[in-house]
């Protein structure tokens, strides 16, 4: 059995095709979605990221712009610049691009980002909203984990769901919008005792641990979908987390790497983007 492969870029163009088509009507209505994106310092990986989403924002119609700061900017500005987009009526959403340097304090960046324009769903308000089942921006890499299961018709409630990754951004908010889905969930993490054991019994397995290639075929139950939320770099290559040659023979359904979630957050970032402006 050789297992589908899920096209994220595909999926995802789908939905900025949806969202241009919502643009356009909040545009006709005076309200042009704007995200307005920070990046602090000159690293390299970060300038890439910021200008795909300048690139995605373009494309359906999204007014970006990206607020270029040096490396040896202060907290005290860099909170400034944040409270004046947040009192900005034509400011939707507002991004801050991690890692930022060491001298600054994200936790304080991220809680001084007005709740309703934090697209990137890492405010507590938002984390809190969500966990508790009552609205909130949804952090956008889980959203668009859940949102690829979704459209490719894979039945979620009643499923056995196995996260493998505990981190506040991807691994618990996926356990917890599939829980919400009404899926049975299971999280592993580096003290789980067997995280092969575990990943065996799951319907939908999501690797998103940072480990190249950790998730062999011995790891899958046959039939299996699995969702690999790893970028690796590896001899100059990206890998995910999924050793995918291995595993495709097995599963039911996968993700690649790169191709499979990398285009998913970045419609879902969209999409706050455009909800928020909706609201607005």
């Amino acid at each position: 059995m050789t297992a589908k492969i899920i096209d994220g870029k595909g999926i995802a163009q789908e939905i900025r095709a949806e969202l241009a088509r919502k643009v356009a009507e909040l545009t006709a209505q005076g309200k042009t979605p704007g995200l307005h994106v920070i990046l602090v310092g000159d690293n390299p990986a970060s300038k890439v990221y910021v200008r795909n989403k300048q690139r995605a924002c373009e494309e359906v119609g999204i007014s970006s712009t990206v607020h270029r700061l040096a490396e040896e900017t202060t907290q005290v500005e860099l909170l400034g610049l944040i409270e004046d987009l947040n009192n900005d009526e034509k400011v939707h959403g507002i991004l801050v691009q991690l890692p930022l340097p060491g001298h600054l304090d994200e936790e304080a960046v991220i809680n001084a980002i007005s709740p309703e324009k934090d697209v990137d769903g890492f405010h507590p308000l938002n984390v809190g909203k969500m966990y508790i089942g009552t609205g909130g921006v949804v952090p956008c890499t889980p959203a668009g984990v859940l949102e690829l299961v979704k459209r490719t018709g894979v039945p979620i409630a009643g499923k056995h769901v196995v996260v493998i990754g505990r981190s506040n951004i991807v691994g618990k908010p996926a356990a917890f919008l599939f829980l919400k889905e009404n899926a049975t969930v299971t999280i592993c993490h580096s003290r789980t005792a067997d995280v092969a054991a575990e990943a065996r019994r799951a319907d939908i397995l999501i690797a998103a641990v940072g480990r190249p290639q950790l998730v062999k075929k011995d790891w899958v139950k046959p039939g299996a979908v699995v969702i690999d939320v790893g970028i690796n770099r590896v001899d100059g290559k990206l890998v995910g987390d999924v050793d995918f040659e291995e595993v495709k023979e097995v599963a039911g359904a996968i993700t690649p790497v790169p191709g499979g979630v990398g285009p998913m957050t970045i419609a879902m970032l969209l999409k706050a983007t455009v909800e928020a402006a909706a609201r607005g």
